[in-house]
């Protein structure tokens, strides 16, 4: 029997019928804004209910393609963990980004409860980015792959808990572990860790690059969002990286212009008068922003934070930083 694929990405190559039976992906992404409730996420991984689940979808199986093709399409209504024992080999491909690495520990853990389908996981040892891979990319050899084991489980648990804390402080104890069974893990909580507030700007690693940007003359999003090799940041999507902009641009003391002002009361669902809006910005520094890139201002010393860092709901009051080592708010604030 052909395995199942749980993948970040639904690249052209696994609706070949040679390499799955079916591959799915997951729904949530967990940056940039509060993380699912616990309610949310059963949920989303149980047995499909009449009314579905609470988010758009609802269902694990929602979120796939070619179900037609699928010897087990009778199936789909099952948990994710039921659905998964009905394969031989279930082949988890998840790559090198900081999102995608979050679904890995967060699979990983729900699956902690379901032997009958750990027995049945099998991880591809990624070294490269499925996004943007195209149909034959991969060719014919694969990744290697590896079964899951109990250490591989209590590393996704331990790291899948500490991002889901109120604070940063276990996420940052976590580097102080052994975290090899799951070998991309590391960079990705160092990533993930330098989109804190600096302990000198107030601003994270993608705001305070995007800064540096705008301030070498790249005015328009196009570059800002889509070149990442030049962002050199990956945590946050087109999207969030526009609400960042939107944060920067926005504030009691901006530190950027330019950005268009109906991105002031467009809602974020609209996403098609957003990418419209933010198309037809041109951006600049402020003096501010000059002022910050210089490490002469703090951001948040002017404007209000109201984000999300996993589990910690960041705040003015509630601002743990990072630069390179994690201070709580009472460390900095004077």
């Amino acid at each position: 029997m052909k395995p199942l694929i749980l993948t970040c990405f639904l690249t052209p190559e696994f609706l070949q019928p040679n390499l799955a039976d079916i591959a799915i992906f997951p729904y949530f992404e967990f940056v940039g804004e509060p993380l699912p409730s616990p309610d949310e996420l059963a949920a989303y991984l149980g047995s499909r209910t009449s009314s579905g689940g609470p988010r758009s979808g609802g269902h694990w199986s929602d979120f796939s393609g070619y179900w037609d093709r699928s010897e087990n399409k009778d199936y789909r209504d099952l948990s994710l963990a039921e659905f998964c024992q009905q394969y031989e080999a279930v082949e988890l491909w998840f790559d090198t980004r900081p999102k995608s690495q979050l679904q890995l520990i967060w699979l990983l853990d729900y699956f902690r409860s379901y032997p009958g389908a750990v027995a049945r996981l099998k991880l591809r040892l990624l070294r490269f980015d499925l996004i943007g891979v195209p149909t034959g990319g991969l060719g014919d050899e694969r990744p290697p792959l590896v079964d899951v084991t109990n250490k591989e489980l209590a590393t996704a648990h331990s790291a899948w808990e500490a991002y889901c804390a109120t604070t940063p402080a276990s996420c940052f104890a976590e580097l102080g572990k052994d975290l090899s069974a799951l070998p991309l893990l590391r960079p990705v909580l160092l990533e993930l860790l330098n989109e804190l507030p600096s302990a000198t700007t107030g601003l994270g690693a993608t705001e305070i690059r995007m800064l540096e940007l705008i301030g070498r003359g790249y005015s328009l999003t196009n570059a800002l969002f889509h070149l990442e090799s030049l962002r050199q940041t990956r945590v946050f999507d087109q999207w969030h990286l526009g609400y960042l902009l939107d944060g920067l641009a926005f504030g009691p003391k901006p530190a950027i212009s330019g950005l268009d002002e109906a991105l002031r009361t467009i809602s974020r669902e609209n996403l098609r008068d957003r990418q419209t809006a933010y198309q037809r910005s041109e951006l600049s520094l402020t003096d501010f922003g000059k002022a910050i890139l210089a490490h002469r201002e703090d951001f948040s010393r002017h404007n209000p934070i109201d984000r999300w860092w996993g589990g910690s709901h960041l705040t003015n009051d509630n601002l743990w930083r990072y630069d390179p080592v994690l201070l709580p708010p009472a460390k900095w604030r004077t």
